[in-house]
Parts: structure tokens; sequence; C-alpha cells
């Protein structure tokens, strides 16, 4: 049995090895095969001009076949080679059994025209909200996210099976007539519970020190929201309060340099550049607060990870967001005062309070429980053709 894979993810093609930032080797092998024989991967690629195994992770895996396209990064390609994606895609899904395409994504659109014009058996992952995603990121994007929304819904409502990555978010916005399951790209591997009794003498040694936020994301993409999180701890710091903001993530951080001269807090705000994953966890056990002030997400791994670290952590109400979060550390998007008001609430009493809860939701993303969620929702699709 022979599963085709659709998504517009970039893969890097490096001496015959192909590696990606999001689509590991593992993802292959703990998830797909378990429940089919052989994976075809239809993705973008590059070819990499020097080795990037150090800054990527490997995709390549044993029973795995990559049917590419060497299309570029950007989506004009799409328009300048529409009828050789489309008959690469329509091939690719001709010779296998199963579709599988993850959306948004304009390749998984393609593959889903002809998963139904074959009568292949089709399955949908739903990673994120391609309103947020494209309203949110640039005034081209405002011209295009009314249409790509419309194929989404009009895709999913029909698709008779759908993963969702939200409990409630994507279900409510993209709803199907089909099976579903809500089940998280986010998996959690270890779970110490030293961990939260470090966080919580942490929070009782609390002094005069500043009070560190921090965020892991892309610092050049403005959907991200840390603008947000630079303009509120100016407002904070000027009202006696002494708040830093620690930022981890790759990207030109200009932008985020000139709101903080701006608001007058370039010593406030600390840019730590891409880090490894490994190295993540002993960012967020220094900082001690974490904040997810995005515009657009899906379901926020970085912000799981600081929850099952006992992080006390605010965010947006945007997407998932608030699925993971108690109603009191949620703020409106964008809102600067909402920001400044839960922050001033962040007294000792209440991060112990949220380091606990926290620590506890994260669990519920444990890798073996959703590994074996997902894996019968994936038997079910795969048997219901026999």
């Amino acid at each position: 049995m022979k599963a085709l894979f659709l998504h517009d993810n970039l893969m890097n093609k490096h001496n015959n090895y192909f590696y990606s930032n999001g689509l590991p080797s593992n993802v292959w092998t703990e998830r797909y095969l378990k429940v089919f024989d052989q994976m075809v991967v239809c993705t973008r690629v590059v070819e990499a001009v020097e080795d990037c195994s150090k800054t990527l992770k490997l995709s390549s895996a044993d029973n795995v076949e990559f049917d590419l396209l060497s299309i570029g990064v950007n989506n004009i390609s799409f328009l300048s080679k529409r009828k050789f994606i489309e008959k690469h895609i329509e091939q690719a899904v001709l010779k296998c059994g199963y579709v599988i395409a993850r959306l948004p994504s304009i390749i998984g659109q393609i593959g889903l025209k002809y998963a139904k014009k074959h009568k292949k058996p089709f399955l949908i992952e739903l990673v994120g909200c391609p309103w947020d995603a494209y309203w949110n990121h640039s005034l081209k994007g405002k011209v295009i996210a009314p249409f790509i929304t419309w194929r989404t819904k009009s895709a999913v409502k029909t698709a008779p099976y759908v993963v969702y990555v939200t409990n409630s978010f994507l279900q409510g916005r993209y709803p199907t007539s089909g099976k579903t399951i809500g089940c998280s790209n986010v998996a959690l591997t270890e779970f110490d519970e030293h961990v939260l009794t470090k966080r919580t003498d942490k929070i009782k040694g609390m002094s005069n020190r500043p009070i560190i936020i921090g965020t892991t994301a892309s610092v050049n993409v403005r959907y991200k929201g840390q603008q947000y999180i630079i303009e509120a701890i100016s407002m904070l710091n000027k009202q006696g309060y002494n708040f830093e903001y620690h930022l981890v993530g790759e990207g030109d951080n200009s932008y985020l340099r000139s709101v903080a001269e701006k608001f007058g807090v370039t010593d406030k705000v600390k840019y730590l550049g891409p880090m490894p994953h490994a190295q993540v966890f002993q960012y967020l056990d220094n900082i001690d607060i974490y904040a997810q002030p995005s515009r657009q997400e899906g379901l926020p791994r970085a912000l799981i990870e600081a929850m099952s670290r006992g992080v006390p952590s605010i965010g947006s109400n945007t997407a998932g967001i608030p699925e993971l979060l108690e109603k009191e550390s949620i703020f409106k998007n964008g809102n600067i005062g909402d920001i400044c008001g839960i922050l001033k609430k962040m007294d000792q009493k209440t991060m112990l309070i949220q380091a606990k809860i926290n620590f506890e939701k994260s669990k519920e993303y444990a890798k073996s429980i959703l590994d074996e969620r997902r894996i019968e929702f994936f038997k079910e699709f795969r048997d219901d053709v026999k």
C-alpha cells in the first residue's frame, strides 16, 4: 500500500539526501509508515549549495520516495509552470493508492483535484488557517486570502477524513461532514516532575531582578507579533516595572530593533538568534514568562514546549492559542492595553498557579498519546476502502 503526501513544504537536496525544517524522517517512520507500506512525498525542492545537515533535519528514510517539484519558493512559479505542476501531481496521484493532502497548500489542493478525478481515497490534514496566514502576511496576501480560504473550506467540507491540529478552532472555521480527529502536530516526549519543582523554586526566589519575557519565533515576520510585547514592556517600565524581552529565532531583526528604539527599550530587548532545539529548553528554564503574541498560528509548538517547562505564559486570542491557556492569560490580538493588564497581574501567586496548570496541560500533548490516536485514525481511513 503506497500513500502520497502533498504539501508546499520546502525540501533541500544535498548529496542525494533530503533535508527539511518541518518534515523530519521520524514523521514518516513513526506516523505514516506505521499504516502504509510506502510513502511518496510531493513538495517543493531546491538544490542546497552546501551541507545543510546541521541547520535542517534529515527527511530521507527507508520506504520513502521523494517525487519533488523544482519550482522554487515563490508562488509566481505556480502560475508560470502551472501545466507542468498539474501533470506532475496527477501522475503522482495515479501511482499511489491513497492521497494525504496537508493544507493550506497549493500542491495539496491540486493533489485533491486529481484524487477526486481518479477516485483515489483521500484524507486532509488541516494544519493552519489560510485566512490568518495570508491576511496577516502582506498586501498581496490580503488580496488572495478570501480565495484561498474559500478553496480550503470547500475542500474540507466534503472530505471523508480530516485531521485537525486544533481541538475546536479550525473545526469551527473549516467544518466537514466527514470523519474527524483533533490531533496536534506537536508531540512532547519527556515529562519530568523535577522541572515543575525547579520552576516553583525559581518563582519563589524572584527578587528585584528584571522579569524576563521570552518568545521563540522567526524575528523577520511581523505576524509573529513580537512588536506588541516590545511596546507593552516600554509602557510598563515607564510605570516602574522592570521587564526584559529575550527573543529566540532566525531572520533579520531590523524591524523589531526599530520598534525597540522607537519606544526607548533597546537595552531591554535581547536578540539571541536561532538556537538548536536541544538548547531551547535551557532558554525556557531561564525566562520567567513566555509570550505567544501571534496574529497567525495553528497550535503553536513553542508555546506548548514552554508550558511543558512550567513557564507561566500569555498569548493572543489567535487560532488554537486559547485552547492552551487560561482565559485570564489571553489578550486580544495586538491589544497593548490587554498585554499590559495581564503582565501587571503576574504576581508570585499567579505565576505559581500558572506553572502547575501549564505543566499539567502540556501532558495532553505527549507523543505516545497523540501517535496512538492518529495511527488508529489513519488505519480507519486505510481500511475504509478495502
